[in-house]
This record gives structure tokens, C-alpha cells and sequence, in this order.
């Protein structure tokens, strides 16, 4: 798969800058849906840490939220981490 070939994702950093990720998967837990994100601007063979954003939806759209709650965050990481196994 090229770069041009993958799901990017846009995003909005707590400072106001503009991220680029690469969408990686997609996992629902408990009803909710959450996002892997990867780096857009990393190199092929770099291992790049994974970012988990929550997604909601807006109409047709998707909207990428940040986990605040860390129980929500140690809950999603376990998934993600058993999911390697």
C-alpha cells in the first residue's frame, strides 16, 4: 500500500495545529468506536506509537474526540494491547 493509498485522517492538536494520521483501524468497545491512528509523517519502516482518539458521529460524518477519562483510556489500551497476542 503507498501513502497515497491510505485513509487519512486531519486533526486539530490542543495548541490549534494541524496533525495528519494515517487511519490504521477502527475497534468498538462496549457500543463505542475508536480510532488507531498512526503518524502520517513518519517512515515505512519507523515503528510509530499508535494514537486512540474516540469517534462519534455527526450525521455522515465522524468526529475524532480525545480520552479524558483514564479508565476509559486503560480500558481501550488493554483491548488494543490483547489485541497484539
Amino acid at each position: 500500500m503507498t501513502k497515497k493509498d491510505r485513509d487519512l485522517v486531519e486533526t486539530v492538536d490542543e495548541n490549534g495545529n494541524t496533525v495528519n494520521f494515517e487511519l490504521f483501524d477502527i475497534v468498538e468497545i462496549e457500543d463505542k468506536e475508536y480510532a488507531l491512528l498512526l503518524p502520517e509523517d513518519r517512515s515505512d519502516d519507523e515503528e510509530a506509537d499508535v494514537v486512540v482518539m474516540r469517534l462519534i458521529t455527526e450525521g455522515e460524518d465522524y468526529v475524532f474526540e480525545a480520552i479524558e477519562d483514564d479508565e476509559e483510556f486503560k480500558k481501550v489500551s488493554e483491548f488494543i494491547d490483547n489485541m497484539e497476542d
